[in-house]
C-alpha cells in the first residue's frame, strides 16, 4: 500500500467562497436548494421589517433558476471605504460581510434574522450563475458571477425613474442537492407567513411554468392566520392576541425587544403552532417558544392559585398548561443565535426570559378581567395534570425483573413518566456531584462515570457485563443488550431521553465516541428509536462587570465562534476589553451546579444534539465505527489521520 506523503505541501488554505463548496452541509441544508433561495428572500423580508419595502415577488423561471425581486433601498453599489470595491461584489462573495452587523443605534438593520453573515454568499457559493440588478441613487446597476467568482463587473445598465430596490436571479448547482427541485409548496408557506408578519406588505409567487400566481397580504395580521389553521368550534375561549415591546432604559434589554403573538386554548383536534425570530421561520422552536410556554403556565398558575381550583394532591407541569396551546409567535431579537446556519432553532438564552417576562402579566390581567374563560383554561389544564398522572401511575419503573439492582452510584428521579425521564451519563465523580445538585429531581436522573468506558466495538455480547462501567448503564436503563433485529421490551425502559454529558475537549469527545460504539453495537434500538442525545457545555465564561443601571452578568460561549460573537456585541454596547474577563472551563467539574443548570440542564436552554445515522446507511456508519475503534485498523486509522487531520481544529 503506498503511502501518501503528507508535508507543509499537504495543508491547503481554503479562500474565498471555497469553504462552502468543499462542506456545503455545514452552511445549508443540502436535501433541495430551497435554503440558498431563502437566504435571498430573508434579505429583501429585512428591508421589509426595516420599514423600506412593500412588495416581495419571487419566480420561478422556465429554465430552473429563482428570482427574488422587491422594492427596497437597493444594495449599496459604491465602493466599501475600506475594502475599496463595490459593496453588492463584497455581499454576494465574501463569507462574513453584510449590513446586519451594524447593530449600533440607527444601523442599517437594527433587528434582522442574519447573524453569521454568511447568508447569500453561500447563495452565490452554491449555485452555477447568480445575477443583480440594484435600481437606487437614479440609475439602474448590474453584476453577474459563476461558480461564486465575479464573472461580470459593477455596471450601470440604464436610469431608474426614482424606483428603488433589489432583483437576484439564481441558478442553483444541482450537485450540491440531493434533488434539485426546490419544493413549491414550502416556499408558498414561507412566502405566505412573511405576509402574515408584515402588515401592509404584499408577498407573490409567480410559477412560470404553469402560469400560476399566488398573492398574499394580511391586514387581520397574526390572528386571521391562526384562524385559518384551526376551526373555530374547537376554541375553548376567544383568540388572545398580544404584542409587548422593551422601551428605553431597560437594564437588561436592548430597546424594541419583544414579539407579538396569538394564543387559542383548543379542547381538541391537533395543534398549530408556528415562530419566527425577526421574520426567520423557527420549525424546531427554541427559546423565545420556550418563553411563551413560561410566561402562560406562570400566569394561568397564579390564576388557579388565586381562585383555590387546583383540586388536592394535583401538580401543575408547564406542559400541563400549555398541551393544548395553538399560537403564532413572532419575535424580536436583537443578535439572535441560532442552532446552525440553517436557523431552525433560536438558542439565544435570554430570549426565554424576555419573551417570558413579556407574557406573564398581560395574560395574568386578561385572565383576571374575563373570570369565566380563565376558568375554562384552568379546568382545561386541570384536567390535562390529571390526566398526566393517571397515565404515569401506569407505567411503573421495573428493575430487571426484581432480580438486578439499580446502580448504588445512581441518583435516579421522582417521576415514573417515561416521556419525561432522562438520565445523563456524566464523564467523572466531580462533575457527577455537580450535576446531582443542579438538576431537576423530578425528571432527570444523573450516573456518574469513572474514568474510559471499555471499547465495546470487538467485545461479545454476553462480556459486556464483566465491565462494570457498561453493567451499570444497561441496568440504569433497564434494557438489555441487542440486536438490530431482535425483539426488546421496551416497557422496561426507564428514560425517554439518554444523554452523555462530558467535557467539551479531546477527553470528552473520546468518552463520547466510546459510549455512542456502546450503543451503536449493542443497543442499535435505542439510537433509531431517537433515545441518544449528546449534551454539549459550554467551552467559555465571560463575567461582565456591572455599568450603569446593567447589573453584572455571565454569558456562555459554545466554542471560539460564539465567544467572538459576544464580544463583538459587548463591544457594541460600548464596552472596553478591561471591562469583562473570559474564563475556560477545564472541565464540567469546575463549573458550579447552578452554571450546569444553567447553560446544560435546562431544558429551555441546553443544546442537546439528538444521535441519529442522518443520510449514512447502517453499513457505511459500521465501517467509519471499525475504523476509528478496530483493533485490527491501527494503520489504516494512521493512514486517515494523515491525510483528514489537517480538516479539524483539535482543543487539547
Amino acid at each position: 500500500m503506498s503511502k501518501k506523503q503528507y508535508d507543509e505541501s499537504s495543508i491547503r488554505v481554503l479562500k474565498g467562497l471555497e469553504p462552502v463548496r468543499q462542506r456545503p452541509g455545514m452552511y445549508t441544508r443540502t436535501e433541495n436548494p430551497l435554503h440558498i433561495v431563502q437566504e435571498v428572500i430573508d434579505n429583501a423580508a429585512d428591508e421589509a421589517l426595516a420599514g423600506h419595502a412593500r412588495t416581495i415577488l419571487v419566480t420561478q423561471h422556465l429554465d430552473g433558476s429563482v428570482s427574488v425581486a422587491d422594492d427596497g433601498r437597493g444594495i449599496p453599489v459604491g465602493p466599501h471605504p475600506e475594502e475599496k470595491i463595490p459593496v453588492v461584489e463584497i455581499v454576494y462573495t465574501r463569507l462574513h460581510a453584510g449590513g446586519k452587523f451594524d447593530k449600533s443605534s440607527g444601523g442599517a438593520y437594527a433587528f434582522s434574522g442574519g447573524l453569521h453573515g454568511v447568508g447569500v454568499s453561500v447563495t452565490n457559493a452554491l449555485s452555477t450563475r447568480l445575477e443583480v440588478n440594484v435600481w437606487r441613487d437614479g440609475g439602474q446597476w448590474a453584476i453577474a458571477f459563476e461558480g461564486g467568482e465575479r464573472v461580470s463587473p459593477l455596471k450601470k445598465v440604464g436610469g431608474s425613474d426614482g424606483a428603488t430596490g433589489t432583483r437576484v436571479q439564481v441558478w442553483p448547482d444541482a450537485k450540491y442537492f440531493d434533488d434539485k427541485n426546490i419544493p413549491l409548496a414550502e416556499l408558498a408557506r414561507s412566502l405566505k407567513a412573511r405576509a402574515v408578519l408584515l402588515p401592509c406588505v404584499t408577498t407573490s409567487l409567480v410559477i412560470e411554468k404553469t402560469g400560476q400566481r399566488q398573492d398574499w397580504r394580511y391586514d387581520g395580521g397574526l390572528e386571521s392566520y391562526l384562524m385559518e389553521s384551526i376551526e373555530q368550534a374547537d376554541l375553548v375561549v376567544p383568540i388572545w392576541a398580544q404584542e409587548g415591546y422593551v422601551g428605553s432604559g431597560d437594564d437588561t434589554f436592548a430597546e424594541g425587544e419583544g414579539g407579538q403573538w396569538v394564543v387559542a386554548f383548543t379542547a381538541e383536534g391537533n395543534v398549530v403552532r408556528e415562530s419566527f425570530v425577526n421574520l426567520i421561520p423557527t420549525s424546531a422552536g427554541g427559546t423565545h417558544e420556550a418563553g411563551l410556554r413560561e410566561g402562560v403556565f406562570q400566569a394561568v398558575k397564579a390564576f388557579i392559585e388565586q381562585h383555590s381550583l387546583l383540586p388536592k394532591g394535583v401538580k401543575l407541569l408547564p406542559e400541563d398548561a400549555f398541551s393544548r396551546v395553538n399560537f403564532v409567535l413572532s419575535a424580536k431579537v436583537l443578535d439572535p443565535q441560532f442552532q446552525g446556519q440553517t436557523k431552525e432553532k433560536l438558542t439565544s438564552r435570554d430570549a426565554l426570559r424576555l419573551i417570558a417576562s413579556q407574557v406573564r402579566g398581560p395574560l395574568e390581567l386578561w385572565l383576571n378581567r374575563d373570570v369565566e374563560s380563565g376558568k375554562k383554561i384552568a379546568d382545561l389544564v386541570i384536567r390535562a395534570a390529571q390526566s398526566r398522572q393517571r397515565s404515569a401511575q401506569r407505567v411503573e419503573k421495573k428493575k430487571s425483573s426484581g432480580v438486578a439492582v439499580l446502580p448504588g452510584k445512581l441518583t435516579d428521579c421522582e417521576s415514573t413518566d417515561i416521556a419525561r425521564n432522562e438520565i445523563f451519563l456524566v464523564e467523572g465523580d466531580s462533575a457527577g456531584g455537580s450535576a446531582k445538585m443542579g438538576r431537576d429531581k423530578e425528571s432527570q436522573a444523573i450516573l456518574p462515570l469513572r474514568g474510559k468506558v471499555l471499547n465495546t466495538w470487538e467485545a461479545e455480547r454476553d462480556r459486556l457485563f464483566a465491565n462494570a462501567e457498561v453493567h451499570d448503564i444497561a441496568v440504569a436503563l433497564g434494557i438489555d443488550p441487542h440486536g438490530a433485529n431482535d425483539t426488546v421490551d421496551w416497557s422496561s425502559l426507564r428514560y425517554g431521553k439518554v444523554c452523555i454529558l462530558s467535557d467539551a475537549d479531546v477527553d470528552g469527545a473520546h468518552i463520547q465516541v466510546l459510549l455512542l460504539t456502546l450503543f451503536f453495537k449493542h443497543f442499535p434500538q435505542l439510537i433509531d428509536r431517537g433515545h441518544v442525545y449528546v449534551a454539549q457545555p459550554p467551552l467559555f465564561r465571560v463575567d461582565v462587570e456591572a455599568r450603569a443601571k446593567k447589573p453584572a452578568r455571565k454569558l456562555y460561549a459554545l466554542d471560539e465562534g460564539e465567544l467572538t460573537h459576544i464580544l463583538d456585541k459587548l463591544k457594541q454596547e460600548g464596552l472596553k476589553e478591561n471591562a469583562w474577563s473570559i474564563s475556560r472551563f477545564k472541565g464540567l467539574g469546575e463549573m458550579s451546579a447552578e452554571q450546569l443548570w444553567e447553560t446544560t440542564l435546562n431544558p429551555d436552554t441546553r443544546r442537546l444534539m439528538p444521535i441519529s445515522l442522518g443520510a449514512f446507511t447502517v453499513v457505511q456508519t459500521s465501517e467509519r465505527f471499525n475504523l476509528l475503534m478496530g483493533r485490527g485498523e491501527a494503520s489504516s486509522r494512521r493512514q486517515w489521520l494523515e491525510e483528514r487531520g489537517h480538516e479539524v481544529e483539535v482543543d487539547v
